[in-house]
């Protein structure tokens, strides 16, 4: 059920993404401090976003599993 579930949730997110890239097709540019990007469809910054955030989130989880911190492990009855 556990890997099912792992499975559900990148495939809602790309369906979601698909979705709104599809609905808002409109350029937009990232301004930040005095740096602005060029002009990329909305559904391709997200895309490139949610895919930033994985890629960070399993970084983190590396690092972290290579440190030592790991859960304890539960108890059975």
């Amino acid at each position: 059920m556990t890997k099912l579930v792992l499975a559900l949730v990148p495939a809602l997110w790309v369906v979601a993404i698909a979705i709104i890239a599809v609905q808002n097709a409109t350029p937009v540019s990232i301004q930040w401090l005095t740096f602005q990007s060029i002009e990329i469809p909305f559904g391709v910054l997200l895309a490139f976003s949610a895919a930033g955030g994985m890629i960070a989130a399993a970084l983190v989880l590396i690092v972290l599993s290579s440190k030592g911190f790991r859960r304890p492990a539960r108890k059975r009855n």
